[in-house]
């Protein structure tokens, strides 16, 4: 387990780093936050401004550094990325695209220089479903491929699944076709209706609970680790389960998160902006690549700085700033609620999570009609 990882002040460097390094990329998906493009931009970052971003990542210690897109195989340049990280003391986590680009060759290419992890997406538990989220005919054949080639060389491999109105009927499918690969972990991503994400897409917060459900129950059995993204208040649900569980005389001391490799997870409390960064193809800096709130750019600005001295940054971490539910939630320290999916739906970064189903102890509901007033206002696109 990485030292780093209850050690991290979030105040002073970030726990995950991602740079998105292009937003070019073969397959136009349902949900794809950037609205990625066949073509690289001109005004991505140089293949020096990237080892210099890189440096600074190696400054600040950032436990895990993650290069996107788009699609990262776009960039000639990929490889060269990855060899200086590897020499500057960085472990690199990659999120290719199943496109014909992602050979076995190149997974092959990966593996001697050194990645940490290759991170691949799943979004349904059939090619009719999956092919349909990406938009290319293939992939899901491909995605399964690469799974195949990573595990052939020893390659630790992440599934990212999106969960959405598109696919939440398979839930029970995906899950299983999750314990019939070998992989090390399962990142549950939820929607947030950003880039070409669809507010009809987004699961209510009833459904969330649901799916929390079913991935605490997978949690105790699998043998691959889970972990949730832009879903903060999973760890709410996590302990409202271990509490019942205790009273029930269930021990909960031997259900311990499982590390397979030696990429830390991430502490409690993380957030948009709070141990999270965004780097953007052209250097700009986000909280994260769900809530476009520009802090910098690191043409201009060194990361940390951006990082630590911004005002986006600071007041996003800065929990007394919470508004509605999660401003008088019992559980804001640790959760926080999605910043990004507040943003989305109201426009204000610091509004309450939208779905999330908990009331807190003591707070008192507004009144219903004032609610669906400020749903129809953001339906309306006012």
């Amino acid at each position: 387990m990485n030292p780093q990882i209850n050690t991290t002040n979030f105040n002073e460097r970030p726990f995950i780093a991602i740079w998105e390094v292009t937003q070019a990329c073969d397959l136009a998906c349902v949900h794809c936050r950037a609205s990625a493009q066949p073509d690289r931009s001109p005004m991505e970052l140089s293949t020096d401004e990237g080892k210099h971003l890189i440096d600074q990542i190696a400054d600040l210690k950032v436990p895990v550094f993650v290069l996107t897109g788009g699609d990262p195989i776009k960039r000639p340049d990929l490889f060269e990325l990855i060899d200086h990280a590897r020499l500057a003391g960085v472990r690199v986590s990659l999120t290719p695209s199943a496109t014909p680009l992602l050979t076995k060759d190149v997974i092959v290419r990966l593996k001697v220089s050194s990645l940490a992890r290759l991170a691949v997406s799943v979004d349904g538990a059939s090619a009719e479903t999956h092919d349909a989220f990406r938009g290319m005919s293939g992939s899901f054949a491909r995605t399964l491929d690469t799974v195949r080639w990573a595990n052939e060389v020893g390659l630790p491999v992440q599934i990212n699944t999106t969960f959405s109105r598109r696919n939440i009927n398979e839930i029970d499918s995906i899950v299983a076709l999750m314990e019939k690969l070998k992989i090390t972990l399962w990142s549950v991503f939820f929607l947030v209706p950003t880039g070409r994400g669809k507010l009809n897409d987004l699961l209510n917060a009833e459904e969330f609970e649901a799916v929390f459900a079913k991935v605490y129950s997978l949690s105790k059995t699998a043998s691959f680790d889970i972990k949730t993204t832009e879903a903060q208040h999973y760890r709410r649900f996590l302990l409202q389960q271990r509490v019942s569980e205790r009273k029930l005389g269930i021990d909960v001391a031997s259900q311990h998160e499982r590390a397979v490799d030696s990429i830390g997870r991430a502490p409690r409390g993380l957030n948009d902006g709070k141990g999270f960064v965004f780097i953007s193809h052209k250097g700009e800096v986000f909280p994260s690549g769900f809530l476009p709130l520009s802090a910098g750019n690191i043409r201009e600005q060194e990361l940390a700085t951006i990082y630590r001295d911004s005002s986006v940054f600071r007041d996003l971490r800065d929990t007394s700033r919470l508004e509605g539910k999660c401003g008088s939630c019992e559980f804001k320290e640790i959760c926080g609620g999605s910043r990004a999916r507040a943003y989305a739906l109201t426009g204000n970064p610091h509004a309450e999570e939208p779905c999330c189903s908990y009331v807190p102890r003591g707070y008192a509901q507004p009144a219903a009609q004032l609610k669906t007033a400020t749903m129809l206002h953001v339906l309306q696109g006012a």
